[in-house]
């Protein structure tokens, strides 16, 4: 995953789709983890980047949930 994926590119998304991109954010959260556990972790602003992207995912589909649109700005 790129760092820091944008809500934009997201939006583009379907619902299998995002649970897709969720399911490999997560995986490379765990990842992330174990390196740092283990004192391997090079670059540790990897796991702010990795874990905001998950509550982007997460904010996107319960937005999708209750069926709130929003505007984007042009």
């Amino acid at each position: 995953m790129a760092a820091g994926i944008k809500a934009t590119e997201l939006r583009e998304l379907n619902g299998e789709d995002l649970v897709a991109k969720l399911r490999e954010a997560k995986e490379e959260l765990f990842n992330l983890r174990f390196q740092a556990a283990t004192g391997q972790l090079e670059n540790h602003g990897r796991l702010k980047s990795v874990r905001k992207d998950i509550a982007r995912i997460y904010t996107l589909m319960r937005e999708r949930e209750l069926g709130i649109e929003t505007v984007e700005s042009a």
